[in-house]
């Protein structure tokens, strides 16, 4: 009888490897997906390790232009932040991820796909949802749900051992401190002893932001161009341009790195009610969304910048949420899109110590007028009309102010008949 097929979300640790021997241990032939999404690491050593264990075959997606193109970018042009912290890099990563996964599900007819996604987390939903809206018909083995599989595996101590008594290498030891997820727009850390949220990060859980204290004493200056909200290109002081869309990224995430940008250590609210600490390093997104926010509020009328946040908000939380492809998601991003029409320009960046510094910016077409907001020019405005403007919205200031001294006088009354009762 022919085995029934299984596709992994590979990843060559420690989880998913134990996953794929309990897999083939229960008669599933496995297909390892594994998705290059700008993580440092030994694909070919990953490789090695999942063919050594018994996977009929390996396959090696490198995604990190869809995932900046497809993903990171449009993120930065929808100003998306959850909870007006975090930049989402994990929550971008599976839905890109997803769409290679169930390419490589329909290419080689499975019957399933399996991931390593914890019971308690975001990213079993993430990527559950994702892959149900390419294909509702779709079998998942989720083994950090199924009794079986969490009744033989209590923790990571029960992992180790398996892979011992197996021959699996593995890199991580049961004293771990912690666990991270990389790609190309970020690095997290969760678990561990940052489960504590009172505990302070150790200094050398960072890899790839400098402590400040380490940050060189030179700024590095630069300028990102827009079109329609999307980064272009950055330019650098000594008239170095890069357009294509992986290497800007890359070289951004170089230069936050070096001077220490892009860190944030938060609790967050997940999707399924929990609250997690989580600790983030994305330096490249951090510096494109400063300069974005900066240049849309340039551009934009104040009304659409404010309706554009509001609509901002509820895709982040869509987003986070594994509603990447989700019927709102479509139409949140249809309707940001047309806000972003008019945020081109240019943005001039000092990135220094930790932090990022507008020192300037310049659009063709903005809604800043230099000769109208001068204090040198009257222009069209005449600023004895602003006693009008004045008057008018102190009206509803004045009406509170006796709505109050009425409430207090009551009340003072009340206080006194009752003394007297």
């Amino acid at each position: 009888m022919k085995r029934e097929r299984v596709i992994l979300a590979y990843s060559g640790g420690l989880d998913t490897s134990c996953i794929l021997k309990w897999l083939l241990e229960k008669d599933y032939e496995v297909i390892c997906y594994i998705a290059d999404v700008g993580q440092d690491e030994d694909f070919g050593a990953a490789k090695t390790k999942a063919l050594n264990i018994g996977a009929s075959d390996v396959i090696i997606d490198d995604l990190k232009v869809t995932f900046v193109e497809d993903y990171i970018f449009p993120a930065i042009q929808a100003g998306l932040l959850y909870e007006a912290r975090y930049l989402l890099g994990t929550s971008l990563a599976r839905p890109c991820i997803s769409t290679g996964l169930m390419k490589c599900y329909s290419q080689h007819n499975a019957q399933y796909i399996s991931h390593g996604a914890t019971g308690k987390g975001n990213d079993q939903v993430r990527f559950e949802l994702s892959c149900y809206s390419m294909c509702p018909s779709l079998k998942v083995i989720a083994p950090w749900r199924d009794p079986e599989f969490t009744s033989k595996f209590q923790g990571r101590k029960d992992l180790l051992e398996f892979a011992a008594r197996n021959k699996i290498p593995v890199s991580a030891t049961p004293s771990a401190p912690w666990s991270t997820d990389a790609n190309l727009m970020h690095i997290s850390y969760e678990s561990g002893i940052l489960e504590n949220p009172s505990n302070e990060a150790p200094a050398d859980l960072y890899t790839i932001t400098s402590n400040v204290e380490e940050t060189p004493d030179e700024p590095c200056i630069l300028q990102i161009s827009f079109k329609n909200g999307l980064p272009t290109s950055v330019t650098f002081k000594n008239n170095q341009r890069i357009e294509n869309s992986l290497e800007m990224y890359m070289k951004l995430n170089g230069i936050g790195g070096i001077h220490g940008v892009g860190r944030i250590d938060i609790v967050e609210n997940r999707f399924i009610g929990l609250k997690s600490r989580g600790i983030y390093e994305s330096p490249a997104a951090h510096i494109m969304h400063v300069a974005h926010q900066d240049l849309e509020i340039f551009c934009l009328d104040k009304e659409i910048y404010r309706i554009k946040q509001s609509l901002s908000d509820k895709l982040s939380e869509s987003v986070y949420n594994g509603f990447w492809f989700s019927p709102e998601a479509d139409y949140l991003r249809k309707c940001i899109s047309i806000s972003q029409e008019m945020v081109s320009g240019t943005v001039k960046l000092k990135v220094y110590k930790g932090n990022v510094f507008v020192l300037g910016r310049y659009s063709e077409v903005s809604l800043y007028n230099e000769d109208l907001v001068s204090m040198d020019r009257h222009s069209d405005f005449t600023p004895s009309d602003a006693t009008g403007f004045i008057n008018i919205h102190a009206i509803r200031l004045k009406e509170y102010f006796r709505y109050k001294k009425q409430r207090s006088i009551k009340e003072n009354v009340s206080v006194n008949c009752e003394i007297l009762n």
